[in-house]
């Protein structure tokens, strides 16, 4: 599951780079009501609706990165994993759940660094024994 929503990243990599403002930077954040606008497509199967949720969250991941990793020397790994589980938090997010989707995609993204942050120092100790 975790190679193909890779390889899903890698795909949409470059759509979502052609989004960003002209100056480099993200775009703004969705009002309450567009984001409940774009949930409530995604759910109908919108899938111009999930990218628009997850372009529009980018600078959600970029926050996440400077605040939580600061002391990080990869950032853009870190973003670019980062970007993998707000795509993840766009897929799997519920409303049902009575949470709001940046708290949600917060913790995915979240979760989606540590998890790989965890698993290149495992396999940094395991080279090192061997």
């Amino acid at each position: 599951m975790f190679s193909t929503l890779f390889q899903f990243t890698l795909q949409n990599l470059f759509y979502l780079a052609l989004h960003l403002e002209p100056n480099g930077a993200f775009p703004k954040q969705l009002s309450k009501k567009e984001e409940q606008q774009c949930l409530d497509e995604i759910e109908a199967g919108d899938e111009c609706a999930r990218n628009k949720l997850i372009v529009h969250n980018l600078r959600l991941v970029a926050f996440i990165v400077r605040k939580n990793y600061s002391d990080s020397k990869e950032p853009d790994d870190l973003i670019s994993i980062g970007t993998i589980g707000l795509i993840k938090a766009a897929e799997t997010f519920k409303k049902s759940k009575n949470i709001s989707f940046s708290t949600y995609a917060s913790k995915c993204i979240d979760k989606c660094i540590l998890t790989a942050r965890t698993l290149k120092h495992t396999r940094q100790h395991t080279c090192k024994l061997a």
